[in-house]
């Protein structure tokens, strides 16, 4: 199901739709190395938000995580994804750190730039 913006008379998948595809990908490539996603993004009740809030969920984290290679996942749709202020802040501290960030416009270049990054990590 491919769900998001029509530019130019293209459909693109939805940011969801992406990171679905990406997780897809590295599950299947990369067996045994754990990801999971952080549960930021979203449209939730005012109770639920507050709640959330309350426990500890920061606005800006990159949507996932692979704790083994301390490497973050921005998702963002192929097609005018941005970077908002708080990621911005977030990216910069994770990266002050010594963690890696990645900002993907689309499961195929999210790919792409963890394949780099192992190749970068291996030298």
């Amino acid at each position: 199901m491919m769900i998001g913006k029509q530019m130019s008379g293209k459909k693109y998948p939805s940011e969801s739709d992406e990171q679905i595809g990406f997780l897809k990908w590295f599950e299947d490539r990369f067996n045994g190395v754990w990801i999971f996603h952080i549960p930021n993004g979203g449209h939730r009740a005012m109770s639920v938000a507050k709640k959330m809030k309350a426990e500890g969920v920061k606005p800006g984290v990159p949507d996932l995580y692979v704790p083994a290679w301390k490497l973050w996942v921005e998702m963002k749709q192929q097609k005018n994804g941005s970077v908002s202020k708080d990621q911005a802040a977030w990216h910069e501290y994770l990266q002050g750190i010594g963690d890696t960030v990645i900002v993907a416009k689309g499961a195929r270049d999210a790919s792409r730039q963890v394949l780099e990054f192992l190749q970068e990590r291996r030298k």
